[in-house]
């Protein structure tokens, strides 16, 4: 997908049989099937060459069954949920089903129904609604208890991504975390309106069926997260992309208070809209009639006898991806909440890279084959920004670019960045805050563009920051020396944060806390350095984007 990146990995299972290993986890005291629930290795583990290999550990629902390698213990497709198909599709989640016996976590629930993109995993649709699943990985030679908790809210535009995409492990050593990543429901599925349905949901939920997933696997977190090792006093929820967003809108949710300590905005936030339940309510109309679903007395009837198939065309002509205010689930907007310093008192780091769109623009011109010419970037300009558009063409000559396609993505990801710096503006005047741009230009892209061997020149572009801290799409990218030490920076900051909200590391340069027109920090390798808001706005031209195409 062009814009969000989904992702989709192949977590890499590393299975060492070797005494060394074997006498690692059991001294370290493992999260193996002894420790955690009493019970003798199986026959399974007696088999795989060394004890322990598959853990098992009780939650409130049964027990389950991970899998231990030498650095990583993982326990994957957990249900929080029970599958919402049938008469459950646009419901609120309902508890998952309580299993006898133990449960095998060792292979990754499935995806919720999207289409299809360049993300690799992710060439044909995914026609699956039985998709309520979280994975939780934790390091295996930890001797800690309660550990910090990290849980990842994915990107995907909200109409694609899984949990399963996102590949912690370097994370995870590194910090001493139990790390969550979590599936919730995509497209119309998950964020879908009508009057109809707000009848049908006496409880809040239509609108935001997505947003009461990610709420509900916040709950599990509460619940279960002490028996993997992790502090349920002690969670960070973070995202990108969608996920920042989605979680820029849990700090406006009652449902999610208490359920997370500090929250984490990458490339997104609170400056995507929301819709009111009047505008929502048109757009689901419009949805229901492309499947021929009238608004009268059988359109749920009717809603629900779709297939995941016909849901996706429906989407490609009426798109659902947005939450819903209005509501009890969402009382308010999250952005009117920001806007008067009213959103939350949490700690947050916020930030985004300082190329945001060229990956987008990419995607819709030059990836197609159909790369933009100096002719169309001047028709973009006068269409898009028609009371600024001589003042633009004046900062921002195609000339001056690789190509006229990368001078339109210069544009766009200057108008985001300067929005993202009211963002940050916003949010300082209302919580402890930090701020950062991702500015390491010199690539490797993020996985799905890295694939193609373009020389397409990104930069820091919309995803690309993921790489240093995690590993996605089943890809560790190939990076200098230099990006390797910004890595280890960036994993250390994240973590520090995520351990108690204030975001200090040991040999590295000082993390100050944002207030208006302060300082933040820049990373690129090697290293981050602390830059101006007066520098961040010179750097993307803000004196013309304020005046231009302000923030909402």
């Amino acid at each position: 997908m062009a814009t969000d990146g989904r992702h989709s990995t192949h977590s890499r299972v590393r299975t060492m049989v070797v005494a060394a290993v074997s006498a690692a986890l059991a001294a370290a005291g493992a999260l193996t099937a002894t420790a955690q629930s009493g019970s003798s290795p199986s026959g399974d583990d007696q088999a795989s060459g060394y004890p322990g290999k598959h853990p098992v550990v009780a939650t409130d629902h049964g027990e389950v069954r991970g899998q231990a390698d030498a650095l990583v213990t993982s326990y994957k497709g957990i249900p929080y949920a029970k599958p919402p198909t049938g008469g459950l599709r646009w419901k609120a989640p309902q508890p998952a089903a309580k299993w006898n016996g133990v449960r095998d976590a060792t292979a990754f629930g499935g995806s919720c129904t999207q289409g299809s993109g360049w993300d690799p995993g992710y060439d044909k649709p995914t026609l699956n609604e039985d998709c309520l699943y979280l994975n939780v990985y934790r390091p295996s030679r930890s001797t800690k208890k309660n550990l910090p908790v990290f849980v990842w809210n994915h990107g995907g535009g909200n109409t694609g991504g899984a949990g399963r995409d996102t590949n912690p492990d370097k994370f995870v050593t590194r910090q001493d975390v139990v790390y969550v990543t979590i599936n919730y429901r995509l497209g119309a599925m998950g964020w879908l309106y009508s009057d109809a349905l707000a009848k049908d949901n006496k409880d809040g939920a239509a609108g935001n069926f997505g947003l009461l997933d990610q709420q509900a696997a916040l709950r599990w977190v509460q619940h279960n997260i002490g028996s993997f090792g992790g502090n349920p006093d002690n969670v960070t929820l973070a995202g990108q992309s969608a996920g920042a967003r989605n979680t820029c809108t849990q700090l406006a949710a009652p449902g999610a208070r208490g359920l997370f300590d500090r929250a984490i905005l990458q490339s997104g936030g609170c400056t995507s809209p929301t819709r009111s339940t009047q505008e929502a309510a048109k757009s689901g109309d419009d949805f229901s009639a492309a499947l021929n679903c009238p608004s009268t007395k059988d359109q749920l009837a009717c809603l629900r006898g779709k297939t995941p198939a016909e849901i996706l065309a429906a989407q490609q002509k009426v798109a659902q991806s947005s939450s819903v205010y209005g509501t009890s689930v969402l009382p308010e907007d999250p952005l009117a909440l920001l806007k008067a310093g009213k959103l939350t008192k949490l700690p947050v780091v916020v930030g985004g890279t300082s190329d945001e769109s060229q990956q987008s623009v990419y995607g819709q011109y030059d990836y197609r084959g159909n790369p933009l010419t100096a002719a169309q970037v001047a028709g973009l300009v006068e269409d898009t920004y028609p009371e600024g558009a001589d003042r633009i063409e004046a900062a921002y000559p195609v000339d001056d670019y690789w190509s006229p396609t990368v001078a339109w993505g210069a544009i766009q990801s200057d108008q985001r960045a300067c929005r993202d710096q009211t963002q940050r503006e916003r949010l300082a005047a209302d919580t402890r805050s930090y701020a950062y741009e991702f500015a390491e230009k010199d690539g490797p892209p993020f996985t799905s563009i890295w694939r193609l061997g373009t020389d397409y020149p990104f930069g820091a572009t919309h995803v690309n920051d993921l790489g240093y801290l995690w590993d996605y799409l089943g890809t560790a990218l190939p990076f200098s020396t230099d990006q390797v030490a910004l890595s280890n920076q960036m994993i250390s900051y994240w973590g520090s944060f995520t351990e108690d909200g204030d975001p200090a590391v040991k040999s590295a340069p000082a993390w100050p806390t944002y207030s208006s027109q302060g300082s933040m920090l820049q990373f690129q390798a090697p290293s981050a350095r602390r830059v101006t808001h007066a520098q961040i706005d010179k750097e993307h031209h803000c004196a013309l984007w304020d005046a231009v195409s302000p923030a909402p």
